[in-house]
């Protein structure tokens, strides 16, 4: 049928403005939820110590009145590990484990008491930690501390944030 159109919904709403300018991706990173400005930053990968550090982080929050920003930090691996192309180059690797702790997190009683929300970032996990931090001027970033000869040997991310972080640190044993 040529020129038939079909008529648009007067109840629609448009999902931008068509006069506005697309924002970058930095841009729309710093937009984070003012409901957890000032809030708890604690980074969990469902270890043993992370868990210690979220059950640390969710008192800290309820007794402060404030939000829990949980950070899950996926891998990235040089791609000279498969490609042989110099300089290195990094690449995120499908992490699925976010999904899965979203799920874990979503269906905890622990965190009913506190308002929380799972960030999910790739690459360097105290510089993610720590950039979180800062996007939501975060009162403090609560960790697990590393058991184990790997931790010892390359330095513990613990470690290495209390040493860069510009806003209070702390480390759950």
């Amino acid at each position: 049928m040529a020129g038939h159109e079909i008529p648009e919904p007067k109840d629609r709403k448009p999902l931008a403005d068509p006069g506005s300018e697309p924002r970058t991706v930095d841009e729309a990173r710093h937009a984070c939820d003012p409901a957890f400005r000032h809030g708890v930053v604690v980074g969990f990968d469902g270890s043993t110590s992370s868990e210690r550090a979220l059950a640390y982080a969710i008192g800290m929050a309820g007794r402060s009145g404030s939000g829990l920003i949980i950070v899950h930090v996926a891998n990235r691996l040089p791609t000279t590990v498969w490609a042989g192309c110099e300089p290195p180059v990094f690449v995120d690797v499908p992490d699925h484990r976010t999904e899965v702790l979203g799920l874990e997190l979503a269906c905890a009683d622990y965190l009913s008491e506190v308002p929380w929300v799972l960030v999910e970032r790739g690459g360097d996990i105290c510089h993610e930690l720590e950039e979180v931090g800062r996007e939501y001027a975060a009162d403090a970033i609560v960790v697990g501390s590393t058991h184990g000869i790997v931790g010892r040997i390359f330095g513990s991310v613990a470690g290495r944030l209390a040493r860069r972080a510009q806003r209070p640190v702390i480390v759950i044993p």
